[in-house]
């Protein structure tokens, strides 16, 4: 029996290397073991290995690229066998789910038939068999209507549900095991959560060990039974995972943890791991994290740890200092978020929210997209996609616009940059401005006030551009003095936190958290007065994630900055914003304090959404009871009339038959929450509404 485990080891993995052309060691020697019915978490920053390891054991890794140790599954050792060898393996004995199920999903054939494909080609079943096991599989995985979405096309299924249609893929010639790498990482938090359960019940229905490789710490504290820390191509911690989250051992996996925000706000304010991870052609001598480590010591130079027990049974830890990090305080020291507005600088923050003046005001916004054209191309039908969004951002505020994927956020933040009079109806004034009254002068003008950040700054800086230019490219659009522009390159480089070195480095000689803050960077260029900023910590590691969120904390209190954070992540929301609106289908359905919404959540939407968040704790994560929402699928019948949360609404489910009726025929309008007048919510039966 396996001591760390339910059931004897189905996948044992022993003194992996992994070296890419030319000597990138980015797997090091890395052993792991996982049991029937088990899952391991393997979780580390970008570039840790995690990805490799994963390759290594599927048998995918590129050619040309050197492989030693040992993978077995069952006790058959995999590394020794050839690709025809490992293709009778893969989808059978040893499954996958990748991160992205739509690039996974050949889109000309039927979902059903893709399922039934992989049973017909590992078990030999007949045409017939294969389609009816795929159907249960849709159901297992908790497709509705699973004979007739079988027939329907990866296009046709949300994300979710097309990452559900990847696990019963997975599951259906009952694996011994499932290498799942990142596979909710693009997905949102209610999303996620309906994804864990479908594969946590797929994975107890096969029997099948899961090994889960993810960045997202939060999600393995409810999931995995063990986890595995790997950092610059080895493990540093691995045990139990209540082990792992309340009694750390090793600085870098305190680090990690320290650096989550977390939704019930009980850690205090996120710390950050300073520095980046060596590169793995040119490892330091001694321990790789030394450099990091905010107790490193002369022993840390001199050799690298091994893998060592420490505390309980099963759990182990690469660290010489091992005795001071029992009080994970003394290593990464938690503290109340300071007070950034200092005497000297803007007041915003010290006067009342009514008294400062609005930088933005959006009114009763519309936008329509054409959804079907008839052969002749005009348009047949359109969907919604902002209708009757309200909200206003004051001088010094953080509003966050949350919601599901599709619900409006970027919409909304794409109608407010184009600053001209909205298509569809609606009204925006920026600063005052009403964006329908500018000509091309104007709008220039008034752009130099309003400056955005994407979520991915590899893809919105121009790899061409070294960051000098990049930097100075808005000042001479604008007409900034040419003789004082390298003066504000270095000026804003050092706003950011990077060195003057970086002026001639290109993008992708940068971090990921580097190339965010050169997007900050040149969003500051021009001192706007708000900043819009989509998902701009979504595509980085939870390290890098709190050092950019103090930046932007810094800045604003420094700069007197108003930001429109569009996010998905509640708990990030919750650390950087004042406000918060929660969009549903194109328009809000709760606005107002963030303290206030997060502690008592009026509209059953704002329940569900704040419930699916994980809490990167597994006792309290394990213990709580949630509400999942059900996946609408897209061709369910649009409800024109009453409410449009009601076909996912548990509050709605619970009842009466009358009182349900003004639900189906009176859509909500907003009401004010009692005590709370600068917060609204749309609901007919929201929690704490006054009547």
């Amino acid at each position: 029996m396996n001591p760390h485990g339910i059931g004897m080891n189905v996948l044992e993995v022993r003194d992996l290397s992994v070296t890419y052309r030319p000597d990138v060691r980015a797997v090091r020697g890395v052993s792991l073991s996982v049991g029937r019915g088990q899952v391991l978490g393997v979780v580390g920053e970008s570039g840790s290995g995690k990805t490799a390891v994963a390759l290594a054991v599927l048998g995918l890794l590129p050619e040309r690229t050197k492989v030693t140790g040992s993978v077995r599954l069952r006790g058959r050792e995999l590394l020794d066998l050839s690709d025809g060898e490992m293709s009778r393996i893969r989808g059978k004995d040893l499954a996958m789910v990748f991160q992205d199920p739509l690039s996974s999903l050949t889109p000309v054939h039927a979902v059903g038939d893709q399922i039934a494909e992989a049973i017909r080609i590992h078990s030999g079943a007949t045409r017939a068999a294969a389609r009816a096991r795929a159907v249960e599989l849709l159901d297992l995985v908790g497709i509705p209507d699973a004979a007739r979405r079988a027939r329907a096309h990866p296009h046709e299924f949300s994300g979710g549900m097309r990452q559900r249609v990847m696990i019963a893929m997975a599951v259906a010639n009952d694996p011994l095991a499932i290498v799942a790498d990142e596979p909710t990482t693009a997905l949102d938090v209610t999303l996620q959560a309906q994804v864990l359960d479908v594969l946590r019940t797929a994975g107890e229905a096969a029997g099948a060990a899961i090994l889960m490789i993810t960045h997202d710490l939060g999600m393995v504290a409810g999931f995995a039974d063990r986890v595995l820390v790997m950092y610059a191509g080895r493990a540093v911690e691995s045990g139990p995972v209540e082990d792992i989250y309340r009694r750390p051992r090793m600085p870098y996996t305190i680090g990690l943890l320290r650096s989550l925000p977390r939704l019930d706000g009980t850690s205090g304010r996120p710390v950050p791991i300073d520095g980046a991870p060596p590169p793995l052609n040119a490892l330091p001598p001694g321990c790789p994290f030394t450099p990091r480590c905010p107790i490193a010591s002369t022993a840390c130079k001199d050799e690298e740890p091994q893998l060592l027990p420490v505390g309980r049974p099963g759990h182990a830890a690469a660290c010489v200092n091992t005795p001071a990090t029992r009080d994970s305080d003394a290593v990464f020291p938690l503290t109340a978020a300071p007070d950034l507005f200092t005497p000297d600088g803007p007041d915003v923050a010290t006067r009342a929210r009514t008294s400062r003046e609005a930088v933005l005001d959006v009114k009763d916004l519309h936008r329509f997209h054409v959804e079907h054209r008839s052969p002749l191309g005009r348009g047949t039908g359109s969907l919604r996609a902002v209708d009757g969004v309200t909200f206003d951002i004051r001088a010094g505020e953080t509003l966050g616009l949350v919601g599901e994927s599709g619900c409006g956020k970027t919409t909304v933040l794409m109608e407010i940059l184009a600053m001209t009079r909205p298509r569809h109806g609606g009204r925006i004034e920026v600063l005052g401005e009403d964006t329908a009254d500018l000509n091309g002068a104007g709008r220039k003008a008034l752009r130099r006030n309003v400056q955005v950040v994407f979520q991915d700054p590899f893809s919105s800086l121009d790899p061409r551009m070294r960051v000098s230019a990049i930097l100075a490219e808005p000042l001479r659009t604008h007409g900034f003095p040419t003789e004082h522009i390298p003066d504000r390159v270095q000026e804003l480089l050092k706003l950011v936190g990077l060195e003057p070195s970086h002026a001639g480095r290109h993008p992708h000689g940068l971090s990921g958290g580097q190339r965010q803050r050169v997007a900050i960077a040149r969003a500051l260029a021009l001192e706007p007065s708000l900043i819009l900023l989509d998902e701009p910590v979504a595509s980085l590691d939870v390290s890098v994630q709190a050092g950019i969120i103090d930046l932007l904390e810094e800045l604003r209190a420094r700069l007197g900055l108003a930001y429109l954070f569009v996010a998905h992540d509640l708990a990030v929301v919750r650390r950087v914003a004042d406000r918060i609106a929660v969009m549903h289908r194109g328009r809000i359905v709760e606005i107002g304090d963030v303290e206030h919404v997060y502690e008592a959540p009026a509209h059953p939407y704002t329940c569900a959404l704040l419930d699916a968040v994980p809490i990167p704790d597994p006792v309290l994560e394990r213990k709580r009871g949630r509400v999942r929402l059900p996946d609408v699928p897209p061709d369910a019948p649009r409800l024109e009339n009453g409410c449009r949360f009601r076909q996912r609404c548990p509050r709605y489910l619970v009842l009466s038959e009358e009182s349900r009726t003004l639900c189906d025929q009176e859509d909500p309008e907003f009401r004010a929450v009692a005590g709370e007048p600068d917060r609204m919510v749309a609901c007919h039966y929201a929690l704490g509404v006054s009547a």
